[in-house]
């Protein structure tokens, strides 16, 4: 089967052939495959971080648009290039235009992070901001390209680009020819994962690719699962950059075929991550750009064949006002802390007795408020040594000493939100339910949903957290009779945001909710 054109698909051998043709050096060096000494020593295996932040863009991205591009007839060229992108894809278009004197117009979703959007124009793209999300970005590219003649630069679903991305696999088996046991490979619309897979498997098919989701964006999981790409009602956005809806035709082809596995990764394990890479590089990635390594220290422990293994450290372009986040994340994502709701005795000296349990132990957090009754509820943050067991040794301890314990580690309602209103339980109250929103970063999105509810549903709580400009958190109590139910389940769909009931929460009903 011959090399496919670009609008189509290859063979393996074709890929190769392309891979190995990559104008990609034109316009990057390679970058270096790092040992990870520490986590090393720590997982009892080798290591290697490849260092894709450290390209000019931060960002991988910019080997498959620069190859896109390069490949352009000069009538394309003139007639300059679109594409829609949240972010990273973005940079590498903007860049490899400007170095090759090509018009390139840029459509971002309103979500976009300002770090991005402004680097971009730095590049000079020319931004155009447009709709919530990135399938309303898309659309709205390929309706301009359509009407101005451009040329559409698609982020992952091009063998072009796959080929540009692939070339990162020729880089890892080049720096590393010794015994490679896997490479981890993050995955949002699936040109990476196709591009490496493809290279790596016709040349070392011993060597194991593992692609890595996070748990709320698995669209490649869900399509192999599927057996065709399949679209997800909705995705995480915490880890923007691999935020896909549905993954490409092609990538999913070469996926579905060369993939040994793909795993999930929480919010937590990657903040875990991002803390790793710090520790090591002393360089900040964004969480995309963590999700391998998240991913390699929750698989590696299932391989059974020796050799180092490889993380992809594929982008740095974090706001700084997520690290807040991150930080907080990150030890639960290591497991060094151990979030718990413990019910004590509403008496002097139970403070001291509780404390006396826990022994040396570093207390991280704790929170209280008096209220009436026989019983106080305590939020308390406790550091761990030895990880999961050493919680769950806390956990017995406190319940054989006659104390109710509720283990909110990985509780999203307390880590988010309860954690900061403990002692704000009201008696009384009706028809109260508890909501978690994810509400987009832009003018007018809270009014937007003050303006949907019903005058007659009041908010009884409210707490708000933003999480860099992408988006906010907010946790909401409104007072809905039962009968109104159901129009305020219309109210949701017709508000289009992403939202979670949390009424049967046990961190509601022990900090928040009726006496």
């Amino acid at each position: 089967m011959p090399v496919a054109d670009s609008a189509g698909t290859c063979d393996m051998q074709g890929y190769v052939r392309r891979i190995l043709d990559s104008a990609v050096y034109e316009v990057a060096g390679e970058t270096p495959l790092d040992r990870m000494g520490t986590l090393s020593e720590r997982l009892g295996r080798e290591v290697l971080l490849k260092r894709e932040d450290l390209l000019p863009v931060f960002s991988f991205k910019l080997r498959g648009a620069y190859n896109k591009i390069a490949r352009l007839s000069e009538d394309e060229r003139r007639r300059g290039v679109i594409c829609a992108s949240a972010g990273n894809h973005a940079q590498g278009v903007a860049y490899s235009a400007r170095r090759m004197g090509v018009r390139a117009v840029i459509v971002m979703p309103t979500t976009t992070p300002s770090i991005k959007v402004e680097a971009v124009r730095r590049l000079g793209g020319e931004v155009i901001i447009h709709g919530d999300a990135f399938d309303d970005a898309r659309l709205h590219a390929l309706a301009l390209c359509e009407q101005h003649d451009l040329v559409f630069v698609h982020p992952y679903d091009d063998p072009d680009v796959i080929a540009g991305q692939g070339t990162i696999g020729v880089e890892i088996l080049r720096q590393h020819p010794g015994p490679l046991a896997a490479i981890y490979v993050p995955i949002g619309g699936g040109g990476l994962a196709a591009g490496i897979a493809t290279y790596v498997k016709f040349l070392r098919p011993d060597v194991r690719v593992i692609g890595v989701e996070p748990e709320d964006a698995a669209s490649m999981k869900a399509a192999i699962a599927a057996g065709h790409p399949v679209r997800l009602d909705e995705v995480g956005i915490f880890a923007d950059g691999v935020a896909v809806r549905q993954v490409g035709d092609e990538t999913f082809r070469l996926c579905r075929d060369l993939l040994d596995d793909v795993v999930t990764v929480s919010t937590d394990e990657i903040c875990a991550a991002i803390k790793d890479i710090f520790d090591h590089t002393r360089a900040i990635a964004e969480p995309a750009g963590a999700v391998s390594l998240a991913g390699l220290r929750r698989h590696v422990a299932d391989l059974d064949q020796p050799g180092a293994v490889v993380a992809i450290s594929s982008g740095a372009n974090m706001n700084f006002d997520r690290l807040r986040h991150v930080a907080e994340r990150a030890e639960i994502g290591e497991h060094t802390e151990a979030l718990l709701g413990v019910t004590i005795p509403e008496r002097p000296g139970s403070y001291r007795s509780f404390i006396r349990l826990l022994g040396s132990r570093a207390i991280t957090e704790f929170n209280y408020r008096i209220a009436p009754g026989a019983n106080a509820q305590i939020f308390v943050g406790v550091a761990l040594k030895r990880g999961e067991a050493e919680k769950q040794e806390i956990i017995a301890l406190l319940r054989a000493n006659a104390l109710t314990v509720v283990d909110m580690t990985d509780n999203e309602l307390a880590k988010l939100h309860v954690r900061y209103m403990v002692g704000g339980r009201v008696e009384g109250l009706a028809d109260e339910i508890l909501y978690r929103f994810e509400f987009p970063e832009r003018p007018g999105a809270l009014l937007k949903f003050l303006e949907g509810l019903h005058s007659d549903w009041n908010i009884s709580l409210f707490h708000y957290r933003n999480h860099g400009s992408d988006f906010g958190r907010v946790l909401t109590g409104i007072q809905v009779p039962p009968p109104e139910r159901a129009a305020f389940e219309d109210f949701l769909k017709d508000l289009g945001y992403s939202h979670w009931d949390e009424t049967g929460n046990p961190a509601y009903s022990m900090f928040l909710g009726l006496n």
